[in-house]
């Protein structure tokens, strides 16, 4: 799940995907601004195929976060 959401990553911001590791943080360390992080979520959801709840989406900080939260959903 990690390798999918960071293939998806780099598709949004301009990050090596060396770089993402589990704890970053996606506003933060990653440079995502809301519009890219829901614009991800919405690729997220197209491709694994799960529905993401905006409620749970905003509390979603770092990549394990998302990682865990999807996992969840699967």
């Amino acid at each position: 799940m990690f390798d999918q959401l960071a293939d998806i990553i780099v598709n949004y911001v301009e990050v090596k995907r060396e770089d993402i590791k589990p704890e970053s943080r996606f506003m933060e360390d990653l440079g995502f601004t809301s519009f890219d992080f829901m614009s991800m979520l919405g690729e997220v959801e197209d491709t694994l195929e799960v529905e993401i709840n905006p409620e749970d989406a905003a509390d979603i900080r770092t990549v394990q976060e998302a990682v865990d939260y999807l996992s969840k959903l699967q």
